[in-house]
């Protein structure tokens, strides 16, 4: 790690979630740590909050929103697909970030708990994630949903299940999200990218983690879907704009770099930020890490942009 230039803030959240490492390496044992220490990072809710957990595709589901009547035209929303490599997390994992953005936005956010891999591989992270949305779409909760205020988001792993959901609708000539929001995505990319050996023992992910994770997520390494590794797709005219938020010190870093420039070589919409400073994983130091901070007002500012319609 001595050789990534961190701030001093930083490098006390890489210490302090490199602390919840346990020596069980068994998936029991990493699920078990890495719980731990989401909750260490796990701030109470803000006040003013409605929780409620449902299921919708017979997917759990969290949902986060003020804790007043909805507008006159619905709830503006934002489907959140968490990271954790497919393998790792839930709904209490990414719980620190869906309720800040539901209360600083003042929307309904709505978290997923897709199934994970090894258990149930490709496609079926990604089958619940489309199967909520088209859920969602077709107004099956009793919430009020506004039918254009509406998108979609997602770091590392939820990245790629973001990218590929809008992918998937596109494909299937249903309606978009107003945007899409990625934050440092896996993308399935290929090994030789120079992020992968220019980071290759980054903290919080390394190459290898990287390919355990997809190993595990893509048992089949002759995967070529592209709702597995969006990446691979061969056109990316009439996708939703974007935001791609990288992370300086990370081997995914060109992966977003890379979609981000196929996107805008489609005609399409794409703002990119270089995450300078930043390491994979690093949402969860909001308010410990001024360059998360940096982050995190660019996130809700285009956020806002394209939930309240300017």
């Amino acid at each position: 790690m001595n050789h990534y230039p961190l701030s001093p803030q930083m490098a006390a959240f890489v210490r302090q979630t490199l602390s919840y490492a346990d020596s069980d390496s068994s998936l029991k044992g990493l699920r078990a740590s890495y719980e731990r220490m989401c909750r260490h990072f796990t701030p109470a809710h803000p006040p003013g909050l409605a929780v409620q957990e449902l299921q919708l595709a017979r997917v759990p589901l969290r949902l986060y929103h003020p804790d007043r009547p909805a507008p006159a035209a619905g709830w503006p929303w934002l489907l959140y697909l968490h990271g954790g490599g497919w393998v790792l997390g839930g709904l209490d994992s990414h719980d620190f970030i869906c309720a800040h953005l539901a209360s600083q936005l003042q929307v309904l956010v709505i978290a997923v708990d897709y199934r994970l891999a090894p258990e149930q591989p490709f496609p079926a992270a990604f089958d619940d994630c489309l199967a909520v949305w088209r859920a969602l779409v077709q107004g099956q909760t009793s919430l009020p949903l506004h039918p254009q205020r509406r998108l979609v988001m997602g770091d590392s792993a939820g990245g790629n299940l973001a990218a590929a959901l809008c992918l998937a609708l596109r494909d299937a000539g249903e309606p978009l999200p107003a945007a899409q929001v990625l934050v440092y995505p896996g993308l399935g990319g290929a090994s030789d990218l120079p992020s992968r050996s220019q980071c290759a023992d980054a903290p919080l992910l390394s190459s290898s983690d990287l390919e355990s994770f997809q190993t595990l997520y893509l048992p089949e390494p002759e995967q070529r879907s592209a709702y597995a590794r969006p990446l691979l797709a061969d056109d990316l005219r009439g996708l939703p704009p974007a935001l791609i938020a990288l992370a300086q010190f990370d081997p995914l870093r060109d992966d977003g770099a890379l979609y981000h420039q196929r996107l805008l070589a489609a005609g399409g919409q794409s703002q990119l930020y270089p995450g300078l400073g930043l390491v994979h994983g690093c949402l969860r130091a909001r308010g410990l890490v001024a360059e998360v901070d940096a982050l995190y007002s660019l996130l809700l500012g285009y956020l806002d942009e394209h939930l309240q319609g300017g």
